[in-house]
Formats: C-alpha cells, sequence, structure tokens
C-alpha cells in the first residue's frame, strides 16, 4: 500500500512538473500569485489555523493565522520579479549566459508546528522555479496538510496549471516518507534532527532545517525596554512552538533585576529557584526528554501541570538558571512559552556560554544580541558558529520580516556546524539548476607577479634573494 501511494504520486508529480517545466515566466507568476492569494485570504487562514491548532493541539490559532498571511505576503514580496525561467544572467565580458531550469520532484517532510504555513511557503518558491511537490507530513497534522495542500491545488487549476504540481501523501508514517525521499529528485527536511538525517541518508540531494533555539545576550548597554518587548513577545509567540523564538536570555548583572520586572509587567511570570525546579521536572520528566503532551500549551497550563501558581493569562514563564554553564535540560529545546534567565558579568563570558549553549542544543542554528554598541556585535559574530545573528530585534526575525533585509522562508539551515549542506536561509536560489552557456573571449594571462606577492615578498625577505617567476 505504501509503496503503490508514493510511487503513483510521484508518476503524477513527474507528468504535471514536464509540462510545467515548458511555461513562459508570465504564466508561472500568475500561479504563484493565485496559491498565494488564496492562501493569504483571511477565511482561508483562520480555518487551516482553527484546524491545525484543534489537530494538533499546538500553538494558537490566531498567532498561526497571523504567522500564514505575514509569511505569505513576505515570501511573494521576494519572488516578486525574480526571474526563474530561461536566461537568468549574463555577463558578455566572461562570455557567460545562464539558464535556470527546475530541479524536478521534490519531497519536502514537514513538521506538526505550524503546518499550514510551513507548506505554502515551500509550495511557493517551488512553484516560481518550476517544480513539483509533494508533502509527506508529520502524521500529527496530516488532515490539515491535506486540507492545505487542497487549497493549493484549486487554486492551480483556477489559472490552468497541473494540480499535481502540489501533492499530499496519503498515508504518514517513517517508511512512506523514506520512500518519497528516496523517489524524489530533491528532499526538503523540516523538523526533528531524526527526519533530517532520515533526508540525507535517503541518497537523494537533500537540505535540512538546522535544530536549536536561540540564546540571546542582553548587555548593559542595551536599550531595556525595546529588548523586553522583543524577547517577551517572541518566546510567547504561538507558544514557543518556532524554533526562531527566544529560548535562553542571557543578562548583564547590573540590569537583571529591572529585566526581571519588566518581564513581569509584560505577562511573563518570573519562577524562584523552586519553582524553576518543579517545571524541569515537569518538562523533563525523565531528565532529557520533553514531555509530548506539554510543548506547544499555553504557559497557565504548563504552569498548573507543574504546580505553580501563575495567572491565568500569563504568557511566558521565566525559568531562573543559576548557572549557564551547566548542562541542563533547561538550556535545550523547550517548544513551549518557557524562556531560561541567567545573569553574567562580561561580555566575554556571555559568547562563551552563548557558544557552549548551542554545541549542546543546536550549534549552527541562531543566537541574537541586544547592544547599543557595534564592536560587541561584531566580537559574538566572529566567535560563536551560528548561521545567523540578530542584533536589536527578535530572533523571530531570522525567518524573515518587513523590517530586516534577511529573506523569508520556513527552512533555516546550519551550515556544515549542523549537520546541513546549506548555510543560511533557504529559499527560491537553492530550487533552481543551472545550465551555463560560455563563448570565447580575448585571451587575458594572469600576472604571475600579482598573483604569487604575498609568497615572494616574505620569502625575499627570509632568504634575501626574490624569487624568479617560472
Amino acid at each position: 500500500m505504501i509503496s503503490e501511494s508514493v510511487d503513483e504520486a510521484v508518476r503524477r508529480a513527474r507528468v504535471a512538473e514536464a509540462e510545467a517545466a515548458s511555461w513562459p515566466q508570465a504564466g508561472i507568476d500568475e500561479a504563484v500569485a493565485a496559491v498565494g492569494w488564496h492562501c493569504y485570504r483571511e477565511e482561508t487562514a483562520r480555518r487551516l489555523a482553527r484546524l491545525s491548532q484543534k489537530e494538533t493541539g499546538l500553538g494558537d490559532a490566531e498567532a498561526m493565522y497571523a504567522l500564514q498571511r505575514r509569511r505569505v505576503l513576505g515570501i511573494l514580496n521576494d519572488l516578486h520579479g525574480v526571474r526563474t525561467v530561461g536566461v537568468v544572467d549574463e555577463q558578455p565580458e566572461r562570455g557567460l549566459v545562464t539558464l535556470a531550469k527546475p530541479l524536478g520532484v521534490i519531497a519536502v517532510a514537514s513538521p506538526a508546528t505550524a503546518p499550514a504555513p510551513g507548506i505554502i511557503c515551500n509550495a511557493l518558491p517551488m512553484l516560481k522555479t518550476r517544480n513539483a511537490v509533494i508533502f509527506s507530513p508529520n502524521p500529527r497534522a496530516h488532515r490539515t496538510a491535506q486540507a492545505t495542500i487542497e487549497v493549493m491545488r484549486a487554486a492551480l487549476a483556477e489559472v490552468g496549471v497541473p494540480p499535481d504540481l502540489f501533492q499530499c501523501l496519503p498515508v504518514t508514517g517513517r517508511d512512506a516518507g523514506e520512500r518519497l525521499m528516496a523517489a524524489a529528485d530533491f528532499v526538503v527536511a523540516i523538523g526533528g534532527s531524526n527526519t533530517v538525517r532520515r533526508a540525507y541518508r535517503s541518497g537523494t540531494p537533500a537540505i535540512g532545517a538546522g535544530v536549536g533555539n536561540p540564546t540571546v545576550v542582553v548587555d548593559e548597554t542595551a536599550d531595556l525596554d525595546e529588548a523586553l518587548h522583543h524577547i517577551h513577545t517572541g518566546a510567547g509567540f504561538n507558544h514557543g512552538t518556532s524554533c526562531s523564538s527566544e529560548s535562553n536570555v542571557l543578562v548583564h548583572r547590573s540590569v537583571a533585576d529591572a529585566f526581571r520586572d519588566g518581564l513581569a509587567r509584560a505577562g511573563a511570570y518570573v519562577c524562584d529557584a523552586e519553582e524553576t525546579a518543579a517545571l524541569v521536572a515537569t518538562l523533563w520528566p525523565d531528565g532529557r526528554t520533553l514531555d509530548r503532551d506539554l510543548i506547544g500549551r499555553p504557559a497557565a497550563d504548563i504552569a498548573a501541570a507543574a504546580g505553580i501558581t501563575a495567572p491565568d493569562k500569563v504568557s511566558v514563564l521565566v525559568a531562573h538558571c543559576a548557572d549557564a554553564g551547566a548542562d541542563s535540560p533547561l538550556l535545550r529545546e523547550k517548544i513551549a512559552p518557557v524562556l531560561a534567565l541567567a545573569e553574567y558579568t562580561d561580555f566575554d563570558e556571555a559568547v562563551r556560554l552563548v557558544q557552549l549553549v548551542s554545541e549542546r542544543c543546536g550549534i549552527g542554528h541562531s543566537c541574537a544580541v541586544h547592544t547599543s554598541r557595534p564592536d560587541r556585535v561584531m566580537r559574538l559574530a566572529a566567535a560563536v558558529t551560528h548561521c545567523r545573528v540578530v542584533v536589536n530585534q527578535s530572533t523571530m526575525t531570522n525567518t524573515g520580516g518587513f523590517s530586516t533585509g534577511v529573506p523569508f522562508t520556513t527552512t533555516l539551515s546550519s551550515g556544515s556546524w549542523g549537520g546541513s549542506s546549506v548555510s543560511g536561509n533557504v529559499t527560491w536560489r537553492h530550487f533552481l539548476n543551472y545550465t551555463t552557456i560560455s563563448r570565447p573571449i580575448p585571451e587575458r594571462i594572469p600576472d604571475e607577479a600579482r598573483l604569487f606577492a604575498p609568497y615572494w615578498d616574505r620569502a625575499a625577505g627570509r632568504t634575501g634573494a626574490e624569487p624568479k617567476a617560472a
């Protein structure tokens, strides 16, 4: 059953992709706009958000509605006016012309967190590049995935494009996902580390999302009100289900009390040491593994489960972290509106801790700093093995935003540091093959002295005699 379902989906996808491969840019752009509009519509976005929350039990329907609308708008803006058909680059002085062509059939393993926005915002750039896409959703979000893809298929049919460019596997589970990965031309894996590892083992070219949650530094020169707003909003958004949510914060000791007070005024609940211990024991019953029944739940529900008396409308639980250098589950992935807060005294110590925490919970992903000192930004960026360093913003902007130059994406790769084949945000550029035409140009012989000068100059200083050209 599984093999037949996967093989039939791939067959249909190849037929549709072969037709789309010959479409002109204008036709593809109309299809992208149609799919984007149908997914952006308020009624559709609200329906999918409610379905997602009901099916998965993760996140907040209103937050997912806002996320879908924002990301669709951002993706469409990034794709607007981009040429992905025919000649996409010409360099007459080098005699080079580059043509763009689709990859073929792309398999996408999509997660249970915010499934509708994740599917849509992968589908749009893949459609823009004339690929067919088959989604293998997390079993926990299968109905939402099917409903989302039906919306997109209807939009394609409306403008005369083969609906089979978008498909959802009718069967779920690891076996179906692995068979699809092996049969496709390219794989995009979003979700847990196991999903990403399976993608790279499939034998098919793959891109995997990085694993990890951001750690944020707040130094004594930061605009504290601004930092509080960004960190509180990001940590609680959609009940902390995004890998981009602020997860840990290191605050300079001189402003730590004011920072805690500000979080409490904003609606967070600041746990003492005893309450933090109860929270850790509740979220990680065995000391290592998250309780899957509590992830993506409202902060009030998690507090109640831990026996913590917090206001019903609490937005974030702030956990007391006495030692950010210790290997505690509190500093690892949370998938919950929980923010670990630790203090530091020296900025270089904070930089060391950012790197140390990431090595335990997901190296290569993202970190952030709130400061008024540009030199500290560069010190942090130069020292850490992260693909993204966010400055004076919420780390949620690492997936794109209208007040940042970062492109919109749902796939945050972590480079070789995090076991990814790509370093940075995955966009439409990663979904194209390129054919390069090269024509003869006037011969240009390199100047040996210019190329070898760095070595020749030092060699002459050591021996007193300048090396001679070959």
